[in-house]
């Protein structure tokens, strides 16, 4: 009895959910550049959110993507440039989290490094699922996961590049705080992001792009 899918309606941010979204990012992407005590840092903490914006605007009647989806890009992008106007070692909300859970580092780069999995598992799932020949069920999951993974490989190596160009001003990009395995816990953390974002959110997001599961039964 083979199972087919079919896709319905997807659910999409109202235009005011949209705006919302769009003016809160940018109030305080704004906020964070004037109150930055390191704009190099800052340029490299928020990179990601300054080249996405643009290929957002012009893509987003194509791409119409799921409100899932922009809440959780909306969340990631408030971390991020949490961390770029304080540095991820000096982030006040990350002391918030030390000293209620007792963390001996300031956590706040482990925050950002979760939701660098958590964010671009249902990131890639939206995509592949859309755009892609994939459906849903374990080679889907193993693609995602593993581009979660080259994703948070190639970040470090980016950190490494610009340990490499920059020396001693990259510590505060850096953020490793005396961790020698801080490179690994990055990794692994995406990783544990992405699982979860999977194990939590997969029907939820099926639900969101009208997907629904179909027994037939072939002549």
């Amino acid at each position: 009895m083979p199972i087919t899918e079919r896709r319905f309606a997807i659910q999409t941010p109202s235009r005011l959910e949209g705006a919302a979204l769009w003016l809160i990012v940018a109030f305080f992407l704004c906020r964070s550049f004037l109150v930055t005590a390191d704009r190099l840092t800052w340029m490299l903490e928020v990179f990601w959110i300054v080249a996405a914006l643009p290929v957002l605007a012009l893509s987003w009647r194509r791409l119409t993507l799921t409100r899932l989806l922009c809440g959780l890009l909306f969340i990631h992008a408030l971390v991020l440039i949490h961390g770029g106007a304080y540095t991820y070692a000096e982030a006040p909300a990350g002391f918030w989290l030390k000293d209620l859970f007792g963390f001996e580092r300031n956590p706040w780069d482990r925050v950002g490094h979760f939701l660098q999995g958590f964010e671009p598992a249902i990131l890639s799932r939206e995509l592949f699922l859309r755009f892609s020949p994939l459906a849903r069920g374990k080679l889907l999951v193993y693609v995602i996961l593993s581009s979660c993974l080259a994703f948070s490989a190639a970040f470090e190596l980016l950190e490494w590049w610009a340990a490499l160009a920059l020396g001693a001003d990259a510590n505060a990009f850096l953020a490793i705080q005396g961790d020698p395995w801080d490179t690994q816990w990055d990794m692994f953390l995406c990783l544990m992001g992405a699982i979860c974002a999977l194990l939590l959110f997969s029907r939820w997001h099926d639900r969101q792009l009208g997907l629904r599961m179909e027994s037939n039964r072939l002549a």
